[in-house]
């Protein structure tokens, strides 16, 4: 409960006195799921912070006894002292719900727009002379321009210094197979797999974007909300025997009725020039198969026995559909972009990621283009 101000001689309600017993600590508790100031009337409460992504808690202790910071659910490391001596301070940064930084007398930290951009579904394989379904594009979530699955833009990220982050692009799937997530404190999914041409696997596999059915009415994938949108679903036994297109992350595949045609891709500009990502792929036909979507989708395959064109590296595009009796196509693999100002750190990049540097005006962009491994910065 808060302070209360009693005086001599006066007698407790019952309301009183249930109040000192609301909790172990005889305190006001008050729940906060975002960040939070504190002011002059907490005083004499109990602050909790409960937001699913972490928090950042500026503690000062300006007491004559000494505070000590205690993990409770979570961990808690630090290079100096988790003991506050009178007028010590610093900032806990939490890094996920179980684990947290102390740094004592505030933390470094600065601002990362980033892109994560998951690997797109390898286009399906056919058996039985009937077209298959495109891969379904990677996964997209972005903070500069637009982001994946018509979803609205997403919030930079806020970074400490002399902390290891890891950072995983995702490759491609391979031939009708889904495609691998992406990672950097997010995480975008891979794309589904295109439906196999032969009874058993018509459907498109569920992924960042939707892998498109197969001929006979193969049911299409779904999408990942705010990440990529559905597949489209396969055509009934008729001619040209078409399977649908894999979705995009701002389109859905088209059915294999209509045209097979893969779901348009995303533009950005987190790199400077407007790039456009994670197009599906077309879906396989006898005659007019689907064409990839913008955005590194590839295009289904035509007649004989054609495994359609491969989705484009570091666009996170979906495979394109086969035809007759044929293997899969590969999706194109992923993508992860940080962008910061460039006063602001120096980063250091792990072993085990391909990666280059540019600069746009005052900031410092970094393209990660295969591996997986840690950054940091200085």
């Amino acid at each position: 409960m808060a302070i209360q101000d009693f005086t001599a001689g006066q007698i407790l309600t019952a309301a009183q006195m249930d109040s000192l017993q609301a909790n172990d600590y005889n305190w006001t508790v008050s729940t906060k799921t975002d960040s939070y100031t504190l002011v002059a009337a907490d005083k004499g409460t109990r602050v909790v912070m409960n937001k699913a992504t972490g928090d950042t808690l500026f503690i000062q202790n300006i007491g004559a006894g000494t505070c000590t910071i205690t993990a409770g659910t979570a961990t808690v490391t630090t290079a100096g002292s988790l003991a506050l001596a009178q007028w010590g301070g610093g900032t806990l940064y939490f890094t996920s719900a179980g684990a947290a930084i102390f740094f004592s007398g505030g933390a470094s930290t600065f601002s990362v727009d980033y892109l994560v951009l998951g690997g797109g579904g390898g286009g399906g394989a056919t058996v039985n002379g009937n077209g298959s379904g495109g891969g379904g594009a990677g996964g997209m979530r972005c903070t500069v321009t637009a982001t994946g699955g018509g979803g609205s833009l997403e919030s930079a990220l806020t970074i400490a210094k002399n902390v290891n982050y890891s950072v995983v692009v995702g490759a491609g799937g391979n031939k009708s197979g889904r495609g691998n997530s992406s990672t950097f404190v997010v995480t975008a999914n891979g794309g589904g797999q295109g439906g196999l041409g032969q009874t058993s696997f018509l459907f498109g596999g569920d992924g960042g974007c939707g892998g498109g059915g197969a001929v006979v009415n193969g049911t299409a994938g779904n999408g990942t909300t705010n990440q990529g949108f559905a597949g489209g679903a396969g055509q009934g036994n008729a001619s040209p025997y078409r399977g649908g297109g894999g979705g995009g992350t701002n389109a859905v595949g088209v059915a294999g009725g209509t045209s097979g045609n893969g779901g348009a891709g995303t533009a950005s500009s987190i790199t400077s020039a407007s790039v456009t990502y994670g197009g599906g792929g077309g879906g396989g036909a006898d005659s007019s198969a689907g064409s990839g979507g913008s955005g590194g989708g590839g295009a289904g395959g035509a007649g004989g026995n054609n495994i359609g064109t491969a989705g484009s590296a570091n666009l996170g595009g979906g495979g394109g559909g086969g035809f007759g009796t044929s293997t899969g196509s590969q999706g194109g693999s992923g993508l992860v972009v940080l962008r910061y100002l460039t006063t602001a750190a120096t980063i250091t990049v792990g072993a085990g990621l391909t990666s280059s540097t540019t600069t746009d005006g005052s900031y410092t962009v970094v393209s990660f283009t295969a591996g997986s491994g840690t950054v940091s910065w200085a």
